[in-house]
């Protein structure tokens, strides 16, 4: 397991902070649980095999890097690359943790990718690409770095309105904030969902061959008040951002409004929220 850094501001990041770091770490046994399957299908359609070079962008804390370092074994290589160094820091920590070897992380911006040509036999993506700013540049660079005829695959949300979860509470905040999905600087979590964005953006950066497949998740809690509780504890950087931008009021407003509508899951014994993934995989 080797770290490398590099000279690259992170006040661009959304995990800037080792304590956004750490929160997002916490949540990772909720995240496996929620988009285990989703992860295992990324991995099966990048093909990975035994001595792979595998470069994963955006990697956060590493869970996908792990998952992929085992798949390529000890002859293989996984460079988890993310533009926190906090995040990258923990990923380090985790596949120490797990006697993984054969795992680099490298502070890179995932628009800016500063790789060799040919060099990866495969490129994931986990959760990420919707949040770029430019997702068809960072395609560009993924599509440079992998090998021809091998895959770029990507795991994003689908729409709003086939992810509640998340989709309800953003919907309620964005509307007491103000701002539209048109709006500069608005939440882009959903940004790739919409019918033929995720695959325009695969073409936009020369894929020629593109499939889609979409991929059901589902989140499973005891009651309303562990949904609200997950929800407050692991919520994602977006929602945390626009709810500092309300009153008090506005906030305890925003949560009832949330449990009420989120309450239509309630089952005898639990809350089963579901969800929907997209996986992208384009071959160069």
């Amino acid at each position: 397991m080797t770290t490398r850094s590099a000279a690259l501001n992170e006040t661009g990041s959304i995990f800037a902070s080792r304590e956004d770091a750490e929160q997002w770490q916490r949540g990772k046994a909720h995240r496996a649980e929620v988009t285990g399957l989703a992860n295992e299908m990324m991995l099966d359609l990048a093909d990975l095999r035994t001595g792979d070079r595998v470069l994963d962008v955006a990697a956060g804390t590493g869970d996908q890097a792990l998952m992929a370092a085992q798949r390529v074994g000890t002859t293989g290589y996984v460079l988890a690359t993310d533009v926190s160094a906090n995040m990258l820091d923990l990923a380090a920590k985790a596949a120490r943790k797990a006697g993984l070897t054969n795992i680099e992380t490298r502070v890179m911006d995932a628009e800016n990718i500063d790789l060799d040509a040919d060099s990866f036999d495969a490129v994931i993506c986990r959760m990420g690409l919707m949040l770029f700013s430019d997702p068809a540049k960072a395609l560009v660079g993924m599509r440079r770095a992998v090998k021809g005829s091998r895959n770029v695959v990507v795991l994003v949300l689908s729409t709003e309105e086939k992810n509640p979860f998340l989709g309800i509470p953003l919907t309620i905040v964005r509307r007491l904030v103000n701002i539209t999905l048109s709006t500069p600087g608005a939440p882009r979590a959903f940004a790739l969902g919409r019918s033929g964005v995720l695959e325009d953006a695969y073409r936009r950066a020369g894929f020629a061959e593109v499939a889609l497949h979409t991929v059901n998740i589902r989140r499973r809690f005891r009651s309303l008040d562990d949904t609200l509780r997950a929800l407050k504890d692991f919520s994602p950087f977006f929602l945390r951002d626009l709810l500092a931008k309300l009153s008090d009021r506005e906030r305890e407003l925003a949560w009832s409004e949330i449990g009420r509508q989120l309450g239509q899951f309630a089952k005898p014994d639990a809350f089963e929220i579901p969800g929907e993934a997209l996986i992208g995989v384009g071959t160069k």
